[in-house]
């Protein structure tokens, strides 16, 4: 399974990632001593978040396991320095065998299908609705099961109820959502709940932004940036959706610093600058050389793309990241998305 890239308007999809960058830490020592040193499971580690996730763990000296659904992918996760083992995310006797196996005092849940092309946005959603539900359930019983200590999850900063005003991690989800935006909210709450209420675990949820960066859709030849090239992705009426962007290395580092930072609980992981539509769409078609993005009302967006284009396009406020930053030590290393955007496109 892959790590969440995020759907921008439902238009595109998430793509495969090289090898990233090594991430940078905020931490003031690293963990290289015996005695710091974790035994560490990644459900779902070969994604974008995944690979410089892992080669990051792996540099501050912790045993890492990395579940994939393929064999194929054991060279990469093996490059990385850490073990794999092939893990289906819906299949209970596989996840016991792994989790059993590894024997994690942290598990870090990443696993998404968001790579499976599907021009139809909810059954684009259906597998990964279905890894964040079932999927969470099984992983959180074997993990209880092997003594696993703590859960670091992933879930979405972009599924808050439409209003005024910027959110935090407080703020009430889209449950009552159109579908099938409804069910995808659903199923990442109830994972967040399971991850968060099971005994004996500290569970910890990680709300990421829309993910940019290299392998990402918001990326060079990812979906989005060939859709904007291309003049095909619209700002949705007065474009004012405010998409919490977040460049996937920070996206990793934050989750690096989670495995022992922070109390359990809920963290937007998202830059300093939520994004309106109408701002970062133009910014990253000047970038591109690409045409001045077209307007269109609503009404033709929902029907040319879906109600996922007005939530997300006009509807989307502003989320936080204050929390992560006081209580993980969140430090982005690109607090703005105009200066990730440039480093990643420019």
């Amino acid at each position: 399974m892959r790590g969440d890239q995020g759907d921008g308007q439902g238009i595109t999809r998430a793509r495969d990632a090289p090898v990233a960058a090594t991430v940078k830490s905020n931490r003031t020592t690293a963990a290289t001593t015996k005695e710091m040193t974790m035994r560490i499971f990644v459900a779902g580690g070969t994604g974008v978040v995944g690979r410089p996730l892992v080669e990051a763990l792996v540099s501050h000296g912790h045993q890492v396991t990395v579940s994939t659904r393929r064999t194929d992918s054991f060279p990469l996760v093996e490059a990385l320095g850490a073990r794999p083992v092939v893990m289906d995310g819906l299949d209970e006797t596989g996840i016991r065998h792994a989790i059993f196996g590894a024997e994690p005092e942290v598990m870090i849940n990443l696993m998404t299908a968001l790579s499976a092309p599907s021009r139809d946005y909810g059954t684009w959603l259906a597998l990964t609705n279905r890894l964040r539900s079932e999927g969470t359930n099984l992983l959180m019983n074997a993990a209880a099961e092997a003594g696993c200590r703590r859960v670091v999850a992933q879930s979405a900063s972009f599924m808050i109820e439409p209003g005024p005003g910027a959110t935090d991690e407080s703020a009430m989800p889209y449950l009552d959502g159109p579908e099938p935006l409804g069910s995808h909210v659903h199923a990442n709450i109830e994972a967040e709940t399971r991850v968060l209420n099971t005994p004996a675990i500290e569970g910890v949820v990680l709300r990421y932004g829309f993910l940019y960066g290299a392998g990402t859709s918001i990326g060079p030849g990812g979906d989005i940036a060939t859709a904007v090239k291309a003049g095909e992705m619209p700002i949705v009426g007065e474009g004012a959706g405010r998409y919490p962007l977040v460049h996937v290395r920070d996206a990793a580092s934050a989750t690096l610093n989670a495995i022992d930072r922070g109390g359990a609980g809920i963290y937007n992981i998202v830059d300093d600058e939520p994004a309106p539509q109408a701002e970062w769409l133009p910014y990253l078609a000047q970038l591109l050389d690409a045409p001045p993005p077209r307007r269109v009302s609503e009404e033709a967006a929902e029907q040319q793309f879906g109600v996922q284009a007005v939530y997300y396009g006009n509807q989307l406020r502003a989320a936080s990241n204050a929390k992560a930053k006081a209580r993980l030590g969140f430090a982005p290393e690109y607090p703005s998305w105009r200066d990730g955007f440039r480093k990643v496109f420019g």
